[in-house]
C-alpha cells in the first residue's frame, strides 16, 4: 500500500527533524496557553460540553429532519440550494456557475469542505484565478502547500520561513517584519476583493430554523468574500447543521476557546441569503452546495457516526501526542489527527485511508479535550476492526503474526521457558527492521512468571 509506505517514511523524518518539531512545539505551546485561559471564563465548562454534544447528538440522529428545515427556510430567504452526492458532483456545480457568470477571478474563505473536494486546482484546471484571502490559507497557498491543521494551516512555518516565502514571491525584504508582511497581504487581497467575480467559502454551521449558514474568523476576509463579488457560493457538509440560531451563544463560544483560545471570535456572521432590495452591499446570488461525499455512509455506522459532530475545533489535533510528533502533512490527507483517523476512511476510502486509524497510541487525550464529546479512540478502534474484519486490508504477513501471538497467549506453559537467547535475537532482527538507530531495546533475561513465583516464595 504505497500511501501507507508514504506515511511511515514521512512519519519518521519529520520525527527527528529537530527544527520542524521545535516550530510545532512553539505553536501549539501557544495555543494551550491561551486555552487554559479561556477555560477560566466557563463557571462550569463540563456542563456546556454536556449541552453541546447533546445538541450535536440530536442533529445526527435527525440529520434528514434538520437538512428538510434549512433547505425550506433558506430557498424562502431567495437562496438557491444545490445537493452534491460526492465531490465530482459539488466541483461540476461550481463549473456551471462559473460559466455562466464568466468568472475569472474567485476569492475563497478558508473551508476545509474545499480542500475535501480538491476545488483550487479544479478551478485553475480551466484558466480560473483562485486566492485564498484568510492569512494561514493564503501562506500556504504561496508555498504552493497544503493546509498543515484545520484551524491553522501555516502552524509549521515561523516568520521567518513567511518572510522569504514573500521575499521570493512577491520581492518584499527578506528580514521584513510581521507588520510589513500583514500590510502587503492586506493590500495585495483588497485589490482581489475588489474585482472578484465571485465568493466562495465554507459555513462553520447551518441554522435549520431561519435558513442560514454562519461563518466565524478573525480577519474579516470571509466577510469581504461574500460582501464585494455579485456571487456568494458556500459549499458547505451536510452535517454542519444546528436546529437554532440560539444554539449559537454556545457553539460561537465553544468553537472559539477550543479553536483559539479566545472568548469569542473577532468576526461571526449570519448570512440569510443573497441582499434584498433593501440592502446596499452583498451578493445578488447565493448559492449553498451542500456536499454528501461520504458523510451518509458515515451515518449509517453505529458507532463511527458519532464523529459527524464534529465543529472542526481542532483540539484534538492539539492534544494529540502523534499529530504533535510527526505533524499534518504527513496524514497527507485533508482532515489529519484523530479526527482525520475516523473520518478520512469513509470519505476517501478504507483502502486509500484506512492506515491512518493505526496512527494513534489510544492515549485518549482526544477524547478529553473534545468539546462535544466525540469517543474518538472508541471510534479508531472500531475502524481498525472495519479495516481487518471487513473491508480485509490487513497484510497476510500481520495476520500470521497475530495468530501466532493469539496462540501464544493462550498458551501459559509457553511462559515456562527461559527463551531469552531467542527473545534477544529476534528483538535485535526487529530493531534493525523498524527501530534502527533510534532506540535501545532492554535485553531479556529471567522470565516474569519465574521471577514472579521466586518473590512469592520469599
Amino acid at each position: 500500500m504505497p500511501s501507507k509506505r508514504k506515511f511511515l517514511k514521512q512519519a519518521q523524518k519529520v520525527a527527528f527533524d529537530y527544527e520542524h518539531r521545535q516550530k510545532l512545539k512553539h505553536n501549539i505551546g501557544k495555543y494551550e496557553i491561551a486555552v487554559e485561559k479561556g477555560l477560566l471564563r466557563y463557571k462550569d465548562f463540563e456542563k456546556a460540553r454536556d449541552i453541546a454534544s447533546a445538541i450535536k447528538t440530536d442533529v445526527v440522529n435527525n440529520l434528514d429532519k434538520y437538512l428538510d428545515e434549512f433547505a425550506r427556510n433558506f430557498e424562502k430567504n431567495g437562496g438557491e440550494l444545490i445537493i452534491a452526492p460526492d465531490a465530482n458532483s459539488a466541483l461540476a456545480a461550481v463549473e456551471r456557475i462559473v460559466k455562466q457568470v464568466d468568472a475569472r477571478l474567485i476569492v475563497k474563505s478558508k473551508s476545509m469542505t474545499t480542500e475535501e473536494i480538491g476545488l483550487n486546482e479544479f478551478l485553475e484546471s480551466f484558466g480560473v484565478e483562485v486566492v485564498e484571502t484568510d492569512l494561514g490559507e493564503f501562506i500556504v497557498q504561496q508555498a504552493g502547500e497544503k493546509p498543515y491543521h484545520i484551524v491553522t494551516p501555516a502552524m509549521h512555518k515561523s516568520k521567518q520561513d513567511v518572510a522569504r516565502l514573500y521575499h521570493e514571491k512577491f520581492g518584499l525584504p527578506e528580514d521584513a517584519d510581521v507588520h510589513q508582511l500583514t500590510s502587503f497581504t492586506r493590500g495585495y487581497l483588497r485589490e482581489k476583493f475588489v474585482k472578484a467575480d465571485i465568493g466562495i467559502t465554507g459555513a462553520n454551521f447551518l441554522i435549520a430554523n431561519i435558513g442560514a449558514i454562519a461563518v466565524t474568523e478573525n480577519e474579516g476576509n470571509a466577510l469581504m468574500s461574500v460582501s464585494f463579488p455579485k456571487v456568494h457560493i458556500a459549499i458547505v457538509g451536510i452535517e454542519k447543521l444546528l436546529p437554532s440560531y440560539k444554539d449559537l451563544s454556545l457553539f460561537w463560544q465553544i468553537l472559539a476557546n477550543r479553536g483559539t483560545g479566545q472568548s469569542v471570535t473577532v468576526y461571526n456572521s449570519l448570512i440569510l441569503g443573497p441582499k434584498k432590495n433593501v440592502e446596499d452591499n452583498g451578493p445578488e446570488r447565493m448559492i449553498v452546495i451542500l456536499i454528501d461525499n461520504g458523510r451518509t455512509e458515515l451515518l449509517a455506522q453505529k458507532e463511527q457516526k458519532a464523529a459527524l459532530k464534529c465543529i472542526r475545533c481542532g483540539a484534538c489535533l492539539n492534544a494529540c501526542p502523534v499529530y504533535r510528533t510527526i505533524g499534518g502533512h504527513t496524514y497527507n490527507s485533508v482532515y489529519s489527527g484523530p479526527i482525520g483517523s475516523v473520518l478520512m476512511p469513509f470519505f476517501g476510502g478504507f483502502k486509500e485511508y484506512g492506515y491512518l486509524t493505526f496512527a494513534c497510541t489510544l492515549c485518549r487525550k482526544c477524547e478529553e479535550v473534545c468539546p462535544v464529546r466525540i469517543p474518538l479512540p472508541d471510534l479508531i478502534l472500531s475502524n481498525r476492526r472495519d479495516y481487518v474484519e471487513k473491508y480485509k486490508l490487513s497484510s497476510s504477513g500481520e495476520r500470521v503474526a497475530m495468530k501466532a501471538f493469539e496462540y501464544s497467549l493462550t498458551k501459559p506453559k509457553f511462559y515456562e521457558i527461559n527463551m531469552s537467547k531467542v527473545k534477544n535475537a529476534f528483538i535485535r532482527l526487529i530493531q534493525n527492521w523498524f527501530w534502527s538507530k533510534y532506540r535501545d531495546f532492554p535485553q531479556f533475561k529471567t522470565p516474569f512468571r519465574k521471577q514472579f513465583k521466586h518473590k512469592k516464595s520469599n
